[in-house]
């Protein structure tokens, strides 16, 4: 009952921002009222008909997903490959944190032709693939890394802060008269905002001290599926040559904790001839490496939010029938990073569709208790990573 709860709490937050771009399945939403009265007391003792829920709570989370990835392109454009500049330019600013990208568009609107740049945060870089986005001059960068990091980081960027979904903090008094929030989201001390007027939040830019003028870094962003999938010949002849060994997924959300570091020693020693798909914020652990070239394709993609694992399950299908075989056939290993809702509403999708052999951790989650961790290991061989990245990568090449 803890994992479908988790798992539709994930998915919920994937169904509401569809919903903003106009996107509705009432399938989905006649899903969360037979989830939830599952979970009342006495209502539900049987193990394998909550198993059948929790299994479609991954199917529905699909249909989120879709329905997400469909609203954000047909809003904002097919994403594709764009530099992104890291840091600050000189000039008042904006940062935006979260995953609402209906909200900074909105923000880009009422911004336009003010002289104050906006910046993005988090799971928000990938905002820049989106050409109608990108569009925007003022749209200047990225600034900062995962959420775990936020407190320090909106205090030292001298602007306002806007939070419009999950993954913000109790702030800090060094920043909390400019934290704001949006609808659902929001904070004790921060200014929360229910509709798409975004004045304060200006007005709140042109009294902070101008930013400085400072380049951290350059990334790239937008290897959204259908880039991929562009160019999926030349993969698939490159696997076929042998220039190609193995697929890495290696995303998720990222945390705290220690332990987490094991995700960026096992990328940087994954094989120069293998590619990594990123996505969600697990990605900042592993995105400020040099992993070069294969077969001339970057060998780093970043596929974008944790939603965008939509697009991953398209690519490996894809990949799937393009060598006539399953997706658990493909030399392909997927490790992920847990910490919140949307990560289990993910993990119950994979294993909606039959994906087998994926190792999540850097702990176990604690909803996952050890009965039901010996069933998804004796279904779907789903384990904890093993303490040794070395070790876990040398039995996935195996």
């Amino acid at each position: 009952q803890e994992t479908l709860l988790y798992g539709v709490k994930g998915m919920a937050s994937y169904a509401h921002h569809a919903r903003r771009l106009g996107k509705v399945d009432e399938a989905i939403d006649g899903f969360v009222e037979e989830a939830l009265f599952a979970t009342v007391t006495n209502v539900n003792f049987d193990t394998e008909s909550l198993f059948e829920l929790v299994l479609e709570c991954g199917h529905m989370n699909l249909r989120a997903m879709q329905m997400l990835d469909e609203g954000h392109r047909e809003h904002f454009g097919d994403p594709s490959p764009a530099t992104v500049y890291e840091g600050t330019k000189a000039g008042p600013g904006i940062l935006v944190t979260g995953h609402d990208l209906l909200d900074l568009e909105n923000l880009l609107q009422q911004t336009e032709g003010t002289g104050i740049n906006v910046y993005t945060h988090g799971e928000m870089l990938p905002a820049h693939a989106y050409p109608k986005l990108r569009a925007y001059a003022h749209l200047a960068g990225h600034f900062g890394g995962a959420w775990q990091k936020q407190k320090t980081e909106f205090s030292k960027f001298n602007g306002p802060v806007l939070a419009t979904t999950n993954c913000v903090l109790i702030p800090w008094e060094s920043y909390r008269d400019r934290l704001f929030t949006t609808r659902v989201t929001a904070v004790p001390g921060g200014k929360r905002l229910t509709t798409n007027d975004f004045s304060e939040v200006i007005e709140c830019a042109r009294r902070c001290e101008p930013l400085p003028e400072k380049k951290d870094a350059e990334s790239t962003v937008g290897f959204h599926h259908q880039a991929i999938l562009g160019v999926a010949d030349k993969i698939i002849a490159a696997v076929k040559a042998g220039e190609i060994s193995h697929f890495f997924l290696i995303g998720g959300c990222d945390g705290a904790e220690p332990g987490r570091n094991w995700y960026s020693r096992f990328a940087e020693n994954t094989p120069q001839d293998s590619i990594i798909l990123t996505l969600g914020c697990g990605k900042y652990r592993i995105r400020n490496h040099d992993y070069g070239t294969v077969a001339g394709l970057p060998r780093f993609l970043d596929m974008g939010q944790c939603n965008d694992a939509y697009g991953a399950i398209q690519v490996a299908s894809a990949l799937a029938s393009a060598f006539e075989c399953g997706v658990n056939d493909l030399p392909l290993s997927i490790v992920l990073s847990w910490f919140e809702q949307k990560a289990v509403a993910v993990l119950l999708t994979l294993l909606y569709l039959g994906v087998k052999g994926i190792r999540i951790g850097p702990a176990r989650p604690a909803f996952l208790t050890d009965n039901v961790l010996q069933v998804l290991k004796d279904k779907y061989d789903l384990r904890l990573i093993d303490g040794d990245p070395l070790v876990q990568l040398k039995a996935e090449l195996a």
